[in-house]
């Protein structure tokens, strides 16, 4: 057969096309795959490379820590979302590997089926606990909590109103919808309110506002006890990203409603372990009825295999250590306080963060690729942000502070970042 023939060919084939370039298959190794569609996803690739926007992650050797491994070279870790070094974390490794012991390595089933074991209903307690919530629903991951929970709340004749900048998988998730949809302007309450008014007068049968409580890619936070008044004003619901909340904002990390002091009055609080808790896994914290009806209308915790018993015990040592203590916040908060300190005392453009996240902005594209590639050469893992994360013309490096930064990595950083800056005009 052609493609036995083709077997040890170090190259991709197109036999009988005749005239027609895209005709035919392509046969490397045995496999055979379209030829169209394969010149075309080179094409968008290659468009990708010329404007600079092409992914090329390095491997990371060992743990992810404040100094790690990366493509075989020791670097300061700047672009992590480990916020408080849990990934690491001797507590959370410990009950990992007794849960393995215990249980073995895997659920073997879908939550609704056979998949939900005590340590899952565990870890939904802690999680209801922690956040001041009556329950909550723990899904694979932050991006399937948003993609399967919005979809399910928001029905035709429904409307939701989100923010202008909010994550990816809010946007998809409401893409899925068959919600009206409305966008307003980026943390703008005039706007807000404006659009409220406008959507009430047509009596929807819902109204959803959804926001991010931190912004993923600037850093700055949702003026969320804002947004709950407005939604109570009008008879709306709430619903909040809280991904980079969570371990970062309020007491003892338990996010955005904590810090503004709203808890209780939120409808739905969405999170996520793998950023400050170590692990994986995202989640929905809400009422006991709004449990329910996620377990049995959001297709994307319906459908998905249950996580296995060494990270779900691993999320419970992470949300008891925060529970205990908030020791590691407020190391986390320290080193965020001196870091952007010293940034903007060197003249960097950080933006309107408040948070760990702190962007050095280059604007464009090329540049913020070059600066990466710079710093990882003197010693500094932080990478680029470039479109479609951001606007094509607001490029930056997003560096990440964690409570495991010890003041002489943060300093052997800033000596670096401070170096490459003047290399490339960021600072005189």
């Amino acid at each position: 057969m052609e493609a036995n023939a083709r077997h040890n060919s170090d190259t991709w084939h197109n036999p009988d096309t005749g005239d027609n370039p895209n005709a035919g298959v392509l046969i490397y190794e045995g496999i055979e795959m379209n030829l169209k569609l394969q010149n075309e996803l080179s094409a968008e690739i290659e468009a990708l490379r010329q404007q600079n926007l092409l992914w090329n992650p390095k491997e990371l050797n060992g743990p992810n820590c404040a100094k790690s491994i990366v493509g075989g070279k020791e670097v300061v870790m700047l672009c992590s979302n480990n916020y408080l070094g849990l990934a690491n974390h001797r507590a959370l490794k410990r009950a990992a590997i007794d849960a393995v012991r215990k249980y073995g390595a895997g659920s073997g089933s879908v939550r609704p089926i056979a998949g939900t074991m005590d340590l899952h209903v565990k870890l939904e307690k802690l999680i209801a606990g922690f956040k001041h919530m009556d329950d909550a629903l723990y899904y694979n991951t932050g991006f399937t909590a948003n993609s399967g929970a919005l979809p399910a709340l928001l029905r035709e004749g429904d409307t939701v109103i989100s923010d202008e900048l909010n994550h990816g998988s809010i946007i998809d998730g409401l893409r899925l919808s068959k919600a009206e949809r409305h966008i307003y302007r980026h943390k703008d309450m005039g706007d807000l309110e404006a659009k409220l008014k406008e959507i009430a007068a047509k009596n929807p049968k819902r109204i959803l506002i959804v926001t991010d409580g931190v912004f993923s890619m600037d850093g700055d936070i949702a003026p969320l006890d804002r947004i709950v008044e407005l939604a109570e004003a009008h008879g709306a619901a709430t619903y909040v990203d809280d991904a980079h909340g969570d371990g970062v904002l309020g007491d003892h990390g338990r996010g955005i409603s904590s810090h503004f002091k709203v808890e209780g009055r939120v409808d739905f609080e969405m999170g996520t372990f793998s950023k400050a808790f170590g692990t994986m896994g995202g989640y929905v914290a809400t009422s006991k009825t709004g449990k329910e009806y996620l377990l049995n209308k959001s297709r994307t915790w319906l459908l998905t295999g249950a996580h296995g018993p060494a990270n779900v015990a691993a999320s419970i040592a992470a949300l008891e250590l925060l529970t205990q203590s908030d020791k590691l916040v407020k190391k986390l908060w320290s080193n965020t306080k001196y870091y952007k300190k010293r940034l903007k005392e060197l003249g960097f453009d950080i933006g309107e963060s408040v948070t760990p996240i702190t962007p050095i902005m280059t604007y464009d594209s090329g540049r913020a690729q070059h600066m990466s590639a710079r710093l990882y050469d003197e010693g500094v893992y932080a990478l680029p942000i470039v479109f479609p994360m951001v606007a094509k013309d607001k490029a930056r490096i997003r560096t990440m502070i964690t409570a495991e930064h010890k003041r002489a990595d943060l300093d052997f950083a800033i000596e670096k970042i401070e170096k490459v800056g003047k290399e490339l005009g960021l600072i005189k």
